[in-house]
């Protein structure tokens, strides 16, 4: 297990809001030793005192069910580094110690390039690992590069492109549901499921996120990767083991499935919408046009729409749907299950009974399974809902990722031709979005969406 931890962008949100807790997680559960290190490095120029007062605020804000004992671990733990990771002399200053360290780049994505050059130019030791958050390259090229530049750093199996969905715990339901159950493998089909929603609906609007989130927007923030994930892990055969190997090939056999939308496809089978004013709960939000920091000449969208279908034995002629939505009137985070109808109904009066439907919810995390039964009434029947909550993991999604950091194991971080093979699925989209092939269209924050979006079903 690696014992010192680096991370560039160490006093940014993304260190203050999730890793810092994710290491109390991991100490509070008996994972890090007391020999662990973690150095929170950026070019701010902080003093010890000043990092360390930061560290214990986002301790108490975003981890505040820790022990004492773990919270002072942490701040003991941690040091301040003052580096510019286009520095290579100041990035090897951060990076010097005995043995190998595990390298957080908690940078914009724009960065990753000089940072790989600074750690190439300033050695990094034998047995390092480094870590990419999402969004891995900004298309198909930049991705292309950044493997080849992470070639020249370290091997693949220490390269950890991580996204935290995957580490969520009914996100590994849908693996242990499937493959541990064998009701429900032997319906895994397009022969008994008709459709697969995978959708992140929130009411969340742009949350002071302007300067990332409107030069992506939602299909490259979040259906690119994220939801492509999720889909990977519905849609893939039984791996042999769950070993980095045999689970992230069965997930590239998924990506270089999908059929490939042309122009001809993309305007009925993809849609992109931006929200207007509007009321969402008791709150008015401005048109995202008119957030802080937004330029409406870019048309960035907040919402987007993909009907994908999967061209394999297992899968053909079922829709699979990914959906992400911005200021929408309701918080919907699930992976649903539509199963097809049954062929013959011998109810005299069954009325319009929906089809089974299987739920893993997302957030919050639970599973829900539709069937129908006989009511009250002879020949009558009734929609039965059945609910089961998903226990709480010991460790955070976050805490969870840095452990298979520090541990080294791959299996829930993305392969550099996974990387690749995801954005040949979204390229012809966006190809086709920037060159208006579909409309951008309005909806009122605290909407269902665009006109045309189903309701929960």
């Amino acid at each position: 297990m690696i014992r010192r931890l680096v991370i560039f962008g160490g006093t940014g949100d993304l260190a203050g809001r999730y890793l810092l807790p994710g290491l109390a997680a991991l100490h509070e559960t008996g994972r890090l030793g007391p020999d662990f290190e973690v150095v929170c490095a950026d070019r701010k120029g902080r003093g010890d005192e000043q990092f360390r007062a930061w560290a214990a605020i986002q301790l108490d804000r975003h981890a505040p069910r820790i022990s004492g004992d773990t919270r002072q671990a942490i701040l003991t733990a941690a040091r301040y580094q003052q580096a510019d990771i286009q520095n290579p002399a100041q990035v090897a200053e951060t990076i010097a110690g005995a043995g190998p360290v595990a390298v957080y780049l908690a940078l914009p994505p724009v960065l990753f390039p000089t940072a790989i050059q600074s750690l190439r130019a300033a050695h990094l030791p034998v047995g390092s690992r480094l870590v990419l958050e999402k969004p891995f390259g900004e298309d198909l090229t930049s991705a292309q590069m950044l493997n080849r530049l992470l070639a020249d750093l370290v091997p693949e199996h220490a390269v950890f492109r991580v996204d935290h969905f995957l580490a969520m715990t009914t996100v590994q339901n849908l693996l242990g549901s499937r493959l541990a159950n064998r009701v429900l493998e032997s319906l895994w089909n397009s022969a008994h499921i008709a459709e697969v929603e995978i959708i992140w609906d929130e009411t969340l609007t742009l949350e002071d996120r302007a300067g990332y989130y409107d030069s992506v927007g939602a299909l490259e923030d979040m259906v690119q990767n994220h939801l492509l994930q999720l889909l990977c892990l519905v849609a893939m055969e039984p791996p042999i083991t769950l070993s980095e190997r045999d689970l992230r090939d069965r997930k590239v056999d998924v990506l270089r499935s999908i059929r490939t939308l042309t122009d001809d496809d993309i305007p009925h089978r993809t849609r992109r919408a931006r929200y207007s004013a509007g009321v969402i709960g008791d709150r008015r939000v401005p048109s995202y046009t008119d957030e802080p920091g937004v330029d409406p000449q870019r048309r960035t969208e907040t919402f987007a729409e993909v009907h994908l279908a999967i061209d394999n034995w297992r899968w053909a002629g079922t829709d699979f749907v990914l959906r992400t939505g911005k200021a929408l009137a309701a918080d919907r985070k699930e992976v649903a299950i539509h199963f097809r109808p049954v062929p013959h109904m011998p109810f005299g009066h069954h009325g319009s009974i929906a089809p089974n439907v299987l739920r893993f919810g997302l957030d919050p995390e639970d599973l829900t399974l539709a069937l129908t039964t006989i009511g009250a009434a002879v020949d009558t029947l009734v929609p039965v809902t059945m609910t089961a909550p998903i226990q709480p993991p010991d460790l955070p999604a976050y805490g969870r990722l840095l452990l298979d950091v520090l541990l080294g194991n791959p299996a829930l971080s993305i392969r550099g031709d996974e990387a690749e093979a995801a954005w040949r699925v979204v390229t012809p989209i966006i190809s086709a979005w920037t060159r208006n092939v579909t409309p951008l269209h309005d909806y009122p924050a605290g909407s269902l969406g665009p006109a045309g979006t189903a309701p929960h079903r």
